[in-house]
C-alpha cells in the first residue's frame, strides 16, 4: 500500500538574490521543504533545481557547501566564539568573521564578552543565552556567504527588534544570495518577495505580503490571530 506523500503540487521559482518567507501552521510541510532543499532525504517525484541542475546529479559535499542552514535549536561546542564560528576551517579568517559580526549587527554583543571572540561558550553554548546562541549560529552560517541561507524558525528567541534588525541586516548584504525565512512570527517577513503559505502539506496561497493581505485568505487570518491587523 503506497503511503501518503506529504508534499503534493508544490511549485515554485525564486531568483538570486530574493527572499521568500514560508509560512503555516505546524505540520503544514514548511521544514519538509528545507530538508529536501538540503537532501536529507530525496523526493519521489518531481525535480528540485539549483541554478537550472537537477540536485539529485549535485555531489551531496558540493550542494551543501552552498546552503547553510540556521535552526532554532543551537549546538555549539565548549570552544570559543570564534572556533565555533568557523568550526576549524582555516580559510576563515578572524578579521572576516569580526567584520561579517559588524555587518549583521552582532558584533558589540560578542565584544563585551571576557575575552570577546575567545570567550569559551562551554559544552553545548550554556554560557550564553538561548538568544545569543541563535546570534552566534547566525554569523557561523552568514560568514561563509551561502548561495541559499535557510532560517528555520531561527529567531524565536530572539524579541522584535533584535530579529527585525537582524534579518534587515542580512538581507542587506546579501543581495546575490537567496534567503528562505521559516517562521511563525509574521511581523518581520512583511518585505518579503515572495510570501508562500503552506497548509496540509500544500501550497494554499502564494505572492507578496500587500497581495496575501488583499486576498483575505489564509495568510490574512493568520496575520489576524497574530493581532499584526488592526
Amino acid at each position: 500500500m503506497a503511503s501518503e506523500p506529504v508534499l503534493k503540487g508544490i511549485s515554485f521559482r525564486l531568483d538570486p538574490g530574493k527572499t521568500v518567507a514560508i509560512v503555516g501552521a505546524t505540520g503544514a510541510g514548511k521544514s519538509t521543504i528545507i530538508n529536501l532543499i538540503n537532501r536529507f532525504y530525496d523526493i519521489d517525484k518531481g525535480q528540485i533545481l539549483f541554478d537550472g541542475i537537477d540536485i539529485k546529479t549535485i555531489p551531496l559535499k558540493l550542494l551543501r557547501k552552498q546552503v547553510a542552514v540556521v535552526l532554532q535549536d543551537v549546538f555549539l561546542f565548549a570552544d570559543s566564539i570564534l572556533n565555533n564560528i568557523t568550526l576549524g576551517n582555516s580559510e576563515i579568517s578572524e578579521a572576516s568573521v569580526v567584520k561579517a559580526a559588524k555587518q549583521i549587527g552582532i558584533h558589540d554583543f560578542i565584544k563585551k564578552l571576557p575575552g570577546g571572540y575567545h570567550y569559551n561558550v562551554k559544552e553545548r553554548g550554556v554560557m550564553l543565552s538561548v538568544g545569543q546562541r541563535q546570534l552566534i549560529s547566525f554569523l557561523r552560517a552568514y560568514v561563509i556567504n551561502p548561495k541559499v541561507l535557510i532560517l528555520d524558525e531561527a529567531t524565536s528567541a530572539l524579541d522584535y527588534n533584535t530579529e527585525k534588525k537582524l534579518c534587515d541586516n542580512l538581507i542587506n548584504n546579501l543581495k546575490d544570495n537567496t534567503v528562505f525565512f521559516i517562521t511563525h512570527r509574521l511581523a518581520t517577513i512583511k518585505n518579503s518577495d515572495l510570501i508562500i503559505v503552506m497548509h496540509n502539506g500544500k501550497l494554499d496561497e502564494m505572492g507578496s505580503y500587500k497581495q496575501l493581505m488583499s486576498n483575505k485568505g489564509r495568510y490574512y487570518a493568520l496575520e489576524s490571530q497574530q493581532g499584526n491587523i488592526g
